[in-house]
């Protein structure tokens, strides 16, 4: 994902989230990261590079995605998005999702990250048959 600022991007994606570089290319702005399983490439943006853009590069990125990463834990990720004074986009929730015939339970809250990106961070709480609402 382009970033604007890749030191921006890796206090927010490392400090606050809990990523932790794999490797990075520092000359090249570019940092791969990790954080249980998930992987992200953040490479900052310069009008002189090769570029993969599709439209024009305007705040927020990654319009119409969310980012789904699995954490083993949401509360450490909210006391330091909290003390960092970042804003959710939407509060932590317990939700359930239909797939076929079960449920898919999870923990989840959205973040922005500095570049506008969407995080949909989540804690899974397993499969539960269908609960019959009177739907």
């Amino acid at each position: 994902m382009y970033v604007t600022d890749i030191r921006t991007s890796l206090s927010f994606w490392c400090g606050l989230i809990g990523f932790s570089v794999l490797y990075d290319r520092p000359e090249e702005g570019f940092a791969y990261l990790n954080l249980d399983g998930a992987h992200v490439m953040l490479e900052q943006r310069t009008e002189t590079d090769r570029t993969w853009e599709t439209a024009p590069f305007s705040y927020p990125l990654g319009r119409g995605i969310n980012l789904q990463i699995k954490v083993p834990d949401t509360e450490p990720i909210l006391f330091r998005l909290a003390e960092a004074g970042i804003p959710l986009f939407m509060n932590l929730e317990e939700k359930w999702y239909r797939a076929d015939n079960v449920e898919l339970g999870q923990k989840q809250f959205l973040v922005m990250d500095p570049d506008g990106y969407l995080l949909r961070l989540i804690v899974d709480l397993g499969e539960r048959g269908i609960i019959d609402n009177g739907k």
